[in-house]
């Protein structure tokens, strides 16, 4: 009986300790984007061989913590003008009616709805927005860590990457003899890697 009573209290004073003293999840804090040492960039097919392209202004809106993926959020946004594949004439072109039409949908966005862990990367579920058409797409992405800035004091750096592939045809992204796949592959591999900062305070 003696034994039972001395048990019991320990019990007791465990699960009030546990109680008063709960391990909190850390909230997920906001990251801002370092563009300096981020990117975004894609590849596609020209008959046979792959032309590369950047698009050179964009911005985000980042929420995240591992142990808060509830609370984990990400807003992205790419301007359309920006379009960089090192020729003029190709960007002009790439900006009309027959692609993006960049004066009538100046930017693709993407919002998150869901972010979940898979293995050794998050699946980002949200909608992603190019010309007039949105879509749900999944996107695998890394957290490829963080560190304390050495020189910013009270200040994180961490990193973010993701490579997926659209049809740009799902999206509308060529019209007439563009949606011909023959010349211009159908399928974009889009790269982003993005460097952000937090603070602590």
């Amino acid at each position: 009986m003696k034994k039972n009573l001395i048990l019991a209290g320990l019990l007791s004073f465990g699960l009030i300790t546990a109680f008063k003293n709960p391990d909190p999840v850390a909230e997920a804090p906001t990251w801002n984007i370092d563009k300096n040492h981020s990117s975004v960039s894609f590849s596609v097919r020209h008959f046979f061989a792959n032309v590369m392209g950047s698009f050179d202004d964009f911005e985000g809106d980042i929420k995240f913590h591992p142990d808060d993926l509830e609370n984990s959020n990400v807003n992205f946004s790419v301007s359309v003008t920006s379009v960089n594949t090192k020729n003029d004439r190709r960007d002009n072109h790439l900006q009309s009616e027959d692609f993006f039409h960049a004066d009538k949908w100046p930017k693709m966005t993407f919002e998150s709805t869901n972010i979940s862990k898979a293995g050794d990367h998050y699946v980002v579920r949200g909608n992603m927005t190019i010309r007039d058409v949105t879509r749900e797409v999944e996107l695998p992405v890394k957290f490829l860590g963080e560190m304390e800035h050495p020189r910013r004091e009270g200040t994180f750096i961490g990193g973010f990457s993701t490579e997926f592939t659209i049809d740009r045809n799902e999206f509308g992204v060529g019209s007439g003899d563009y949606v011909s796949t023959a010349t211009i592959g159908g399928e974009i591999d889009v790269t982003i890697n993005l460097e952000v900062n937090r603070t602590t305070s």
